[in-house]
């Protein structure tokens, strides 16, 4: 089925928010968000619609807001819409492609960058970025920043706060055509569920990872998310410039408006614009300001505190352009960003509604439906559409199978039985998916859930699964167990089929030169058309955490993923086969936190289940 016809193409925005009206001026962000697309067409980019633009903008207290931004998100009807689609990897080229790809966004964007990432590292990258930033500002470009108050948690944020000042010396903004007008760029930098926030809900995160350039300018509009962070451990180098093997492997969609669209109705950039304004203004988030410490007015102290903060984010920038591999890249960058996309339908779907629902776990059903724009509510509705023949491929570090109970701790869904029935009706289709193994993860926690429950539940029978989950020695240990042909019978499903990342030949084992990094990639592809974005398929993301990405339909970014998913899948072994089995066993015998943490996973497991510590995971 056409994406077209599940969802149709309606302005997203049809509801009114207004500041409330102090004695002079201030700008009502939600309400001129539909004032600029009202009016877009007429003012086609002129000095108007700049002020428009920059009211639409604008940070504002929630108290001063008459609705509330996540509710706006959750009854949007947001439009599919027909833009160009590229696919970056996990491939070390990919890697920092995607580095050098961010810095020439923002340092050829013309009118406006929105920033969010989850985690924002003050390293060479992170610096590098705000280097980048800070010139754009004064250059007069409007720059959004805002990072998770947990995922980027710092004591001060000053070189944000550095960024900020930037905007002393802020060039202004230009019209569509290249126009001067008499409005200065700014930047607003925001704490996301800001931890001194009493509006905050500590457990509630922004798990965002997207970076729009001129949102709002048709046919200049790009968009990318995906996994990747913006932190060193992201872009396969390290912080002397040289190749890091051990980096995270990700994925990410690159989007931009067609050369042919136009003011007359929203592009993807303007679609994401306005989801990035609903998350900035949302309730416990904080608005970020320099603070100064001494007085600039006092002899002998520095008048500008901020200043050795800019010059590191300068050197920053001028450090990893000076690289090799990363200066290629950008200098292919006009190439790069006008060769290779692909004409896609693409949706964007979020779960802002987790960041307000209450009862997350006994009324997931209710809170599902009441988001017609979640992820998990589209593929919940539109499963079977998006994979109706073949394969479903499913690509997540983090994945759990959920189980859910009501109020009387009575189970109303159980993702396992659902999985099974749904494969027993379509006995021509398979799944495959690809997660982390004890070689490759990051999170012990989180990879215990997927070997002492994922696996188990999804393929055993109830009496392997037990014996399994016994101990070490009761079960992976045991032949009578792992060498049986009912456990042969049960790995070897004929359906379903789950693999880790990593083999024998890794390095990290000693025994070869292999490099397999981190997987860190959020995806899955069914029947023409999949989904990329922030999302794992674990409990947090589902539950708790604000995720965003986009749904595709197209046979050219389906094969670009497909070919990824099948270079993985050459690097994996199935769950339970003896050569994983093996390769858990040489990483139990190594020393540090991979080893004790492989050799604990059961009891690290049961306590989770046994506090509800899954359920946070």
């Amino acid at each position: 089925m056409r994406l077209t016809r599940l969802f149709p193409l309606l302005v997203i925005v049809l509801l009114l928010a207004a500041c409330a009206t102090p004695a002079h001026r201030q700008p009502a962000p939600l309400l001129s968000i539909e004032q600029l697309l009202d009016d877009a067409s007429g003012n086609a980019g002129n000095e108007e619609y700049i002020r428009q633009l920059l009211d639409s903008r604008t940070w504002v207290s929630y108290k001063h807001l008459s609705e509330d931004p996540i509710e706006l998100g959750k009854q949007a009807e947001i439009p599919v819409q027909h833009e160009e689609v590229k696919i970056l990897g996990p491939s070390q080229q990919d890697s920092v492609r995607s580095l050098a790809l961010k810095l020439w966004m923002i340092e050829n964007a013309e009118h406006t960058i929105d920033v969010v990432y989850y985690i924002f590292k003050y390293d060479v990258v992170g610096r590098a970025l705000l280097g980048a930033l800070c010139n754009a500002v004064q250059r007069g470009v409007d720059v959004r920043i805002m990072v998770d108050s947990i995922g980027s948690i710092d004591p001060s944020h000053t070189p944000l706060m550095a960024l900020e000042t930037c905007a002393q010396a802020a060039g202004t903004m230009r019209t569509v055509d290249g126009q001067l007008t008499d409005y200065r760029a700014r930047v607003q930098a925001v704490i996301f569920n800001a931890l001194t926030s009493m509006s905050s809900w500590a457990n509630r995160r922004s798990h965002d990872k997207l970076l729009v350039v001129d949102g709002a300018f048709p046919g200049k509009a790009k968009v990318i998310t995906g996994g990747r962070n913006v932190s060193l451990s992201y872009y396969g180098i390290k912080a002397d410039g040289s190749e890091d093997p051990s980096a995270y492997r990700d994925v990410e969609i690159l989007l931009k408006s067609r050369a042919s669209d136009t003011f007359s109705e929203p592009t993807v950039g303007d679609t994401s614009t306005i989801y990035y304004s609903l998350l900035f203004l949302h309730k416990g988030n904080k608005r970020l300001r320099p603070v100064y410490f001494d007085d600039p007015e006092e002899p002998g102290e520095d008048p500008d505190p901020f200043r050795a903060e800019r010059e590191r984010a300068q050197q920053s920038l001028a450090f990893l352009k000076s690289q090799p591999l990363i200066k290629r890249y950008m200098a292919e960058m006009p190439v790069y960003m006008n060769t290779g996309f692909d004409d896609a339908e693409v949706l964007l779907a979020h779960e802002l509604a987790n960041l307000t629902n209450r009862n997350v776990v006994a009324d997931v059903h209710g809170n599902l439906a009441d988001n017609p724009n979640s992820i998990m509510h589209v593929i919940a509705k539109y499963g079977d559409e998006l994979s109706d023949k073949g394969t479903l491929r499913i690509v997540s570090p983090y994945l759990f199978i959920a189980r859910y109970y009501d109020a009387d701790g009575n189970v109303v869904e159980d993702g396992a039985v659902g999985i099974h029935e749904w494969l027993r009706e379509h006995p021509n289709n398979r799944i495959e998916i690809i997660t982390n193994s004890v070689l490759t993860s990051d999170n012990f926690m989180t990879q215990a859930m997927i070997d002492m429950d994922v696996g188990p539940r999804l393929l055993l029978s109830p009496e392997l699964e037990a014996a399994w989950l016994s101990s070490r020695k009761g079960g992976e240990m045991n032949a009578a167990v792992v060498a049986s042909e009912a456990w042969r019978t049960c790995v070897n499903h004929p359906q379903l089929f789950i693999y880790q990342t990593g083999k024998l030949d890794a390095a990290l084992l000693g025994s070869g030169s292999v490099h397999y990094g981190k997987l860190h990639a959020k995806y899955f592809t069914g029947n023409k058309a999949g989904f990329v974005g922030t999302a794992n398929f674990d409990y947090r993301s589902r539950l708790f955490n604000n995720e965003m990405g986009f749904f595709y339909q197209s046979d050219a970014v389906q094969q670009d993923l497909i070919d990824i998913f099948e270079d993985l899948k050459a690097g994996s072994y199935r769950w339970g086969t003896p050569e994983w089995l093996e390769m858990r066993k040489q990483v139990m015998a190594l020393g540090g936190m991979k080893g004790w943490s492989t050799r604990n996973q059961r009891p690290v497991f049961k306590f989770m289940r046994a506090t509800g510590l899954d359920w946070l995971m």
